[in-house]
């Protein structure tokens, strides 16, 4: 009688475990497919050491975009791999993979992986990539290319960081410390709140660096609630972010909660994949038990 009694105490258990994980599944909302039907693509200005007839070239940032959906190269394709889509961004000309819709107040989760590629004009610099959050049209207010937004770097060994482009905004608690003989300011939980703004030193370091080794797998996860954002690496939450606004051209700022969600390509070829989102509105218990 016991064990019959143990048997579907244990059945109970598991048929509850899996209703909250099928309702947990489907809170979250898939945004990527092979089609990418949910995103937009601009493509910033083709850098001179590129073999492509019909288009105006330069240094990557200045002078006359390619455009909105229009994809010369195939910087962003999609593949797939034991059922999973995974986006391939080929970093060979700038540009930008943005959603069609806008978000606030979300949990969004991806996963990255660095390739092998590099082009000009970052061939001796770290690979690079981004996601910009928040994402205020129109295409190309910086570099002839993105969206003003802020960001939350995605580069090697500095996932996490923070960069405010074309206009806008945060405020983050930190202090500075020295890193290869430099003092930069760096995400400090005990620091003092500073805003980071567009122009002059307006990034900020993450805490540090919880990212995988080159070759394998990291995720990363963004999260925004109101005016502020979390930026969380495997896990770790590497910064808080407070405050954030935009501003316009007579520099009088308004407070930014939401818009477009954009990924970078920018020189270097690197991969995503379970890119998805879901609507919140307070932080999950394992972040906010980090804070």
């Amino acid at each position: 009688m016991r064990t019959k009694l143990t048997y579907l105490l244990l059945l109970l258990v598991c048929t509850t475990s899996n209703v909250i994980a099928q309702n947990n599944d489907k809170d979250w909302e898939n945004l990527l497919d092979k089609d990418l039907t949910n995103w937009d693509i601009f493509i910033g200005v083709p850098h001179t050491s590129l073999d492509l007839e019909g288009y105006e070239k330069g240094d990557g940032m200045h002078g006359t975009p390619i455009g909105l959906n229009n994809d010369p190269l195939n910087v962003f394709t999609t593949t797939q791999e034991n059922g999973k889509t995974i986006l391939n961004v080929s970093g060979e000309i700038y540009g930008g993979l943005s959603t069609k819709k806008e978000y606030g107040d979300y949990h969004l989760v991806f996963d990255i992986k660095w390739g092998t590629k590099k082009f000009e004009p970052r061939l001796k610099d770290k690979r690079d990539s981004g996601v910009l959050y928040h994402a205020q049209e129109p295409h190309g207010q910086f570099w002839n290319v993105w969206m003003r937004a802020p960001e939350m770097q995605v580069q090697e060994t500095d996932c996490g960081d923070f960069f405010p482009l074309a206009g806008v905004s945060m405020d983050i608690k930190a202090t500075k410390r020295s890193e290869d003989g430099k003092e930069f300011w760096f995400y400090d939980p005990n620091g003092e709140m500073r805003t980071f703004k567009t122009g002059g030193d307006g990034r900020c370091r993450r805490i540090d660096n919880f990212e995988n080794p080159h070759g394998e797998w990291s995720r990363l996860e963004l999260i925004c609630i109101k005016d502020k954002a979390y930026h969380i690496v495997n896990g770790k939450v590497v910064m808080v972010l407070e405050n954030a606004k935009e501003y316009d051209k007579e520099g009088i700022a308004k407070s930014l909660t939401k818009g477009k969600i954009q990924f970078q390509s920018e020189a270097c070829e690197v991969y995503y994949k379970n890119i998805k989102i879901k609507s919140i509105s307070k932080l999950p218990k394992n972040i906010k038990k980090q804070l």
